[in-house]
């Protein structure tokens, strides 16, 4: 415990600001993945334990786009929509086969595909340690803040993953479609008796739910190192996101992931050996005050 350092960090602007940005960047990656994977429960009942191996298919696929082209652009849409296809094709072809059976068989099958992925990387890209490296666009200069200095490329990721989720919870809340969605979450035989096709509606949805995650690797890439099995530990912090703010909650997996990001970066300064342990007591608090999660529904 380091109570003064984490004191005297507060004390000063400059950094305040630097572990602001990084609780940032914690906290942005972890709500994209922790979106999807609401989205996906909120909606198929399903609890997609994969959803931190397709974080990792994401990177390693805008790993490679990237190789190959020298656009981020491509690379950031490659890692995204390759992964949405990839979660569709999951979804029709496995997951659709537990639709309704032993919650113990669905997390067999999602096992199942971790380690699938998870080889499939190794025999591919090697077990070494692979880095992107930080695109050329985004070699610039730090922006100063109040005598802090954050680097471009976190700007540009907070953007990205605000404007995700504000798209995320407008089509979900705003639009026509959201409402079938809602729906086909609380009554699906309804929805498909009033004559719409509920198997593509879980086919979107899940893959929509696999695009996030897949972002989110895309975007981590270039700060992040490529190693098979690295979507195991923000798998993790993404169900403790999600308990925090509450199952199916949108809003609350953002305000959970927020206060998991800013943990983490304040934690490691003045609790450096307990920053784990930091994020599962603030899940057990919100579970013993509020089990439904911060921002989730009561159970009816």
């Amino acid at each position: 415990m380091n109570l003064e350092a984490l004191v005297d960090c507060l004390s000063s602007a400059s950094c305040a600001v630097t572990q602001v940005s990084t609780g940032l960047i914690v906290g942005m990656l972890l709500f994209l993945v922790t979106s999807g994977l609401s989205l996906i429960f909120g909606v198929l009942g399903i609890i997609n334990f994969t959803h931190g191996a397709f974080y990792m298919l994401g990177a390693y696929l805008a790993f490679t786009a990237y190789a190959l082209s020298g656009s981020f652009l491509l690379a950031m849409v490659a890692g995204a929509a390759g992964v949405g296809l990839f979660g569709i094709l999951f979804e029709r072809f496995v997951m659709s086969r537990v639709y309704g059976r032993d919650i113990l068989m669905q997390l067999l099958v999602c096992y199942a595909m971790i380690l699938i992925l998870d080889d499939g990387v190794k025999i591919l890209y090697g077990g070494e340690y692979r880095m992107m490296g930080m695109p050329d666009v985004f070699a610039l200069p730090p922006v100063e803040i109040a005598g802090g200095f954050v680097p471009g490329y976190y700007l540009f990721m907070v953007a990205i993953a605000l404007a995700a989720g504000l798209v995320l919870w407008l089509g979900i809340n705003r639009t026509r479609l959201g409402k079938i969605v809602r729906a086909l979450a609380i009554n699906p035989q309804m929805v498909g008796a009033l004559g719409i096709n509920t198997t593509l509606l879980y086919a979107g949805v899940f893959g929509l739910g696999s695009l996030l995650a897949g972002l989110a690797g895309a975007l981590a890439a270039p700060i992040r190192t490529l190693t098979p099995g690295m979507g195991v530990s923000i798998l993790i912090e993404s169900f403790i996101v999600t308990v925090i703010g509450g199952m199916g909650s949108i809003a609350g997996a953002f305000l959970a992931a927020l206060l998991i990001g800013f943990t983490r970066a304040f934690g490691a300064i003045g609790f450096p050996l307990f920053v784990d342990g930091l994020m599962f007591a603030l899940m057990a608090l919100v579970l013993v005050v509020k089990p439904s999660g911060l921002l989730g529904r009561e159970a009816a």
